[in-house]
């Protein structure tokens, strides 16, 4: 063969054929790169290959891995405060959870780059009774209405800690093998959220909104699977409770001679968020209603959260449509409540993130200052729980009511003040003259 050999040596194939063809230091002979995959299978062990990630997604070089932050309950709470109005025991409910956590992960070793509040000791000697106890992993479960600030207390607990953080949605889940995502799927983008850090992604935080919508569709037994109900909630069991996943590097679905990434979910913490609604009448009616009634529950959002989070049970989510071994994956359940008329006025105006302040600053970009005026606001409240859809609502009215003002702010550099009135709210006055 001529020197630098333009032809495979075992399949007979031109270079231009395959994508990359070596050829020998003497040039008389060549392989070409998918003869190559196949000799390496024939040599490494059937799983040897398991852990081995393409170039386009491996970490592009070794950096110094961030360390986790062990903040005390307090603290974390104390954060919390500052981006999330009210849900006080549910702020609380998670500050603990995460806290014993993340003790659970440096007792178990789980974790190696971690730095402490300032007094806080969990490098103590146990004692020997308790050296060899293992400590089991607590899920979290939110049950309160839309917008009331489920996923972002998610989040903001990510940020706080320093760790990767993921959401997603169980509506697109499906049972393996049908059309829609695995639930392998929800590990990678925590995976792609530590930039294909195996070590730090098995310590993050995965977020997974709508849990209720994968109840089990119906108590009558069918001869059609449920795949997206009870079979999702069947195949997130052991990724909720811990096990070695195989990721596909870019999602979609799995198929033989596949590369795969391992990831450990042990020291995962998952917490689910639901609406779930319909809970309150199902736990009422096991109660009987001359004992409870409802006449009372829907005095206010508070006295409903506080009969829901002190006499949930399990029982009273599987009647809902979840499986027993699912619920008993999710130990920890914190109700949160409906937002009332001051809580939307306080997160319009009062949080660090504030609804106002974040377009006051999209405003002064453009060097225009913006003012609400407090009957305008109100207003806005006002509208908000007509919706009822929480503080999402506060967002939709205010982008549409801002609308015309950044576009005529792009076009026309000589307007440098807005004012909004509760008239320009209502829809009685122009936001600009």
């Amino acid at each position: 063969m001529a020197k630098d050999a333009v032809f495979c040596s075992f399949c007979g194939r031109h270079a231009s054929q395959v994508k990359k063809l070596i050829s020998s230091p003497g040039g008389d002979a060549g392989i070409c790169v998918d003869c190559l995959k196949i000799c390496q299978g024939m040599i490494q062990p059937p799983n040897a290959g398991i852990h081995s990630v393409s170039s386009e997604v491996a970490p592009k070089e070794t950096k110094e891995q961030p360390k986790l932050k062990i903040l005390s309950p307090q603290s974390i709470n104390s954060v919390l405060d500052a981006y999330i109005i009210g849900q006080e025991q549910a702020k609380k409910t998670l500050s603990v959870a995460v806290y014993n956590h993340y003790k659970r992960l440096v007792c178990q070793k789980g974790i190696e780059h971690f730095e402490c509040e300032p007094g806080l000791n969990l490098t103590s000697q146990l004692p020997d009774d308790l050296s060899e106890v293992e400590i089991e992993k607590s899920n979290v479960l939110f049950i309160g209405p839309t917008g009331s600030g489920k996923t972002l207390l998610a989040r903001t607990l990510a940020r706080v800690l320093n760790v990767p953080f993921a959401i997603a949605d169980a509506t697109t889940l499906t049972e393996a093998g049908y059309v829609g995502e695995d639930v392998e799927n929800i590990v990678l983008r925590l995976l792609q959220a530590a930039d294909y850090d195996v070590a730090r992604a098995e310590t993050g935080i995965i977020y997974v909104d709508e849990i209720d919508k994968i109840g089990r569709k119906t108590s009558n037994v069918s001869i059609t699977r449920d795949v997206s109900g009870e079979g999702v909630q069947q195949a997130l069991l052991k990724i909720l409770e811990g096990t070695e996943c195989n990721i596909p590097p870019k999602g979609g679905r799995k198929h033989p001679d596949q590369e795969y990434i391992r990831v450990n979910t042990s020291n995962i913490l998952f917490i689910c968020g639901g609406a779930f609604v319909g809970l309150d009448k199902i736990m009422a009616e096991r109660l009987g209603s001359n004992i409870v009634g409802f006449e009372r529950i829907a005095q206010g959002a508070d006295e409903e959260a506080s009969f829901i989070e002190q006499n949930v049970q399990a029982e009273d989510l599987i009647q809902f449509g979840m499986i027993p071994e699912f619920v008993g994956r999710l130990p920890i359940i914190s109700v949160l409540r409906e937002l009332t008329r001051e809580d939307l006025i306080y997160i319009m105006t009062r949080t660090k993130n504030a609804l106002l302040l974040q377009y006051q600053k999209l405003f002064a970009m453009e060097g225009v200052r913006l003012s609400m005026d407090p009957e305008a606001i109100v207003a806005v409240v006002d509208q908000a729980l007509e919706l009822k859809t929480g503080a999402r609502a506060l967002r939709s009215i205010l982008e549409r009511l801002m609308n015309d003002a950044f576009f005529a702010v792009s076009k026309d550099k000589g307007i440098h003040d807005i004012q909004i009135t509760k008239e320009m709210v209502l829809g009685k006055q122009s936001l600009l003259k």
